[in-house]
Order: structure tokens, then C-alpha cells, then sequence
């Protein structure tokens, strides 16, 4: 097997370090939930919901005995408005005052979107550079870019510090999605079959997805990571032995374990007065698999292509098909 990430001593066998972090991840914490008043209790004075909620009343056959605020995480029963088909809802994904769907776009798009792009290409150009990589067979190499490009994407941005703004959308209140074709539930919350993220006509992405990406990125910057660091990352986060249908699935799974002991050795060399450099590093690699690859190609690319298929544009920047 080549060594893509160190040179010598390669007689010596090292155990690998453990990968799994158990420990919970410090992840940026959003303001609360905006339907709290000021005495702790639900707004609910409002005259659109007096509406829903006396509509409610009487289309349901519930005692009158029955509470009408149900537990943050009570499992709810939605009725479809197209079928009679019931799914459930739970109120921690989505509050019903709506502020879980806020969403926000980039301030300054053409910026930021033409920094995002020069980083794709010089992300793809690494990976092309890798030895370890170009030995692969082509079903392999395409599998895992097509998994890997938006944390590397990702680290790249780290990298080059890019940071950026953005601001909040205007989201369409309640009336508004009931006059343009949505569907009320009988608790009062929108009955929709498709998340906010995968709706073409909503503009943004939500603003818990922004701050998992600038928390990744405050936690890199924090951190100081170094340009070797940012390599074994790379190694790491590239040849990922966990995804179903490779065919070199024990030589990809010992890349990575060597990127992680080449990263561990030079943490230890360089940081030896930093005991727990090396855990933070892994817990920086664990925050990139909360960032959606949908989520980044709306937010970094839609902008200025549109809605364009990723892997095509992969296909065409790394293949040159």
C-alpha cells in the first residue's frame, strides 16, 4: 500500500487511534423559540389563530375536557388535506409559531458564491493530486466524490477563511400559505407533506443549517488548523470506507485509518503541550456530517447557476466530461 500523507518510517506499525467520539458535540445554540411570551406561556391571541382554533373545535369530536396545549413533544396526528392518509408530526421539529423555518440567503451572493466556486475547484484539484486516489478504479473514485465534495467543500472554505452574511428571508406567514394553496391541520399547524429545504418556491435555507456551517467554521478558525492539519482532514474526510458499493472497501478503509495516524503523530509533534488537539480535531470531522449537501448547493451555488444538478457540475469540473 502507498502512503499518501507521510514519508518514512514505515516499518514501524502504530496502533490506529480510536475514531469514535462520544462525547457530545458543542454545536452554536439559536435564540429561542419566538412564541414564548414573556411570562413563559403561549401567544395565542392572536385573531388568525382564534380562527384556526375555533375551526378546529368544530370539525373534531374531542372532549371539551381535553387540554388545549399539548407537550412540546407530544407526537401529533395531521389529516392530509388530498387523502386520508394521517402521518405524524412532531412539535420539536417545528413550533408552531413557524420560527423553526426561518430561513436567510447570502448578503452578498456574487461574492461570496464566485469565492465558494474557486474553492470547489481547488478542492477537486487536491483530491486529483492524491496518488492514493488516482489508483482507485473510476466506479470508486466517483462514488466518493460524490459523497465527499461538500465536506471537503467545506473544510476548503476553513481553509481559505471565507466567511460571509447573510440575511433573513421574509418567510410567508400563515394566512398567507393558506391563500396560495396550503392546508390547515386540526391542531392548527400546516399540513405539509415535504420539508421546508426541498421546497423549490422558498427562498433561502434555513438559518439553523447557516449557523451548523458558520459554527463549523468558527470551531476550524479557533482551533488555528495548519495547512498539514488540513490535509490529513481532507485524507479522512475523502476516502470514506463507509459508504455501500466499493469495491476496494478494505484499501479505502486503511487510507483513512493512515490519515488519522499520520494526523494524530503530527498533532503529537507539533502540539505535544495540546493533550486534546487531536480529539477536537475529530470532533471538527464529526460537525461536517451535520451539513447537507442540498443545503450548500442552494446556498453557495444556486445564486449564480441556478437550479443545477451538483454532480453533473462535478462530473464536468473533475472529468472534464
Amino acid at each position: 500500500m502507498c502512503c499518501c500523507w507521510r514519508g518514512g518510517n514505515r516499518g514501524q506499525k502504530t496502533p490506529s487511534p480510536s475514531l469514535d467520539v462520544s462525547a457530545p458535540l458543542a454545536m452554536a445554540t439559536l435564540e429561542g423559540c419566538h412564541c414564548q411570551g414573556a411570562g413563559g406561556q403561549n401567544n395565542n391571541n392572536s385573531i388568525l389563530y382564534n380562527i384556526l382554533k375555533n375551526d378546529s373545535l368544530t370539525t373534531t369530536e374531542e372532549p371539551t375536557s381535553q387540554p388545549q396545549h399539548r407537550q412540546q413533544h407530544q407526537v401529533l396526528k395531521v389529516s392530509s388535506c388530498s387523502s386520508s392518509s394521517r402521518f405524524e408530526l412532531r412539535q420539536q421539529q417545528a413550533c408552531s409559531c413557524g420560527s423553526s423555518l426561518r430561513r436567510g440567503s447570502l448578503r452578498s451572493p456574487q461574492v461570496t458564491c464566485k469565492a465558494a466556486s474557486a474553492v470547489l475547484m481547488k478542492t477537486l484539484r487536491f483530491v486529483k493530486n492524491v496518488p492514493c486516489f488516482r489508483e482507485l478504479p473510476e466506479d470508486d473514485q466517483l462514488l466518493l466524490v460524490r459523497n465527499g465534495w461538500v465536506p471537503l467543500l467545506v473544510l476548503g472554505l476553513a481553509q481559505d477563511r471565507v466567511d460571509f452574511e447573510t440575511t433573513e428571508t421574509a418567510e410567508p406567514s400563515m394566512l398567507q400559505r393558506i391563500l396560495t394553496g396550503g392546508c390547515v391541520s386540526q391542531g392548527g399547524l400546516m399540513d405539509r407533506q415535504v420539508e421546508p429545504e426541498q421546497s423549490a418556491g422558498t427562498p433561502g435555507v434555513s438559518l439553523v443549517d447557516i449557523q451548523g456551517i458558520k459554527a463549523f467554521l468558527k470551531k476550524c478558525w479557533g482551533l488555528d488548523i495548519s495547512t498539514k492539519e488540513y490535509a490529513y482532514l481532507k485524507g479522512a474526510v475523502l476516502f470514506n470506507s463507509d459508504l455501500p458499493g466499493l469495491c476496494y472497501l478494505n484499501y479505502i478503509q486503511s487510507l483513512r485509518s493512515e490519515a488519522h495516524q499520520a494526523l494524530n503523530e503530527y498533532v503529537k509533534l507539533i502540539h505535544r503541550d495540546d493533550a486534546t488537539r487531536f480529539a477536537k480535531l475529530l470532533i471538527a470531522l464529526a460537525m461536517l456530517r451535520a451539513i447537507s449537501p442540498p443545503v450548500v448547493a442552494q446556498l453557495f451555488f444556486k445564486p449564480i447557476i441556478g437550479a443545477v444538478n451538483m454532480e453533473e457540475v462535478l462530473l464536468e469540473m473533475f472529468y472534464g466530461k
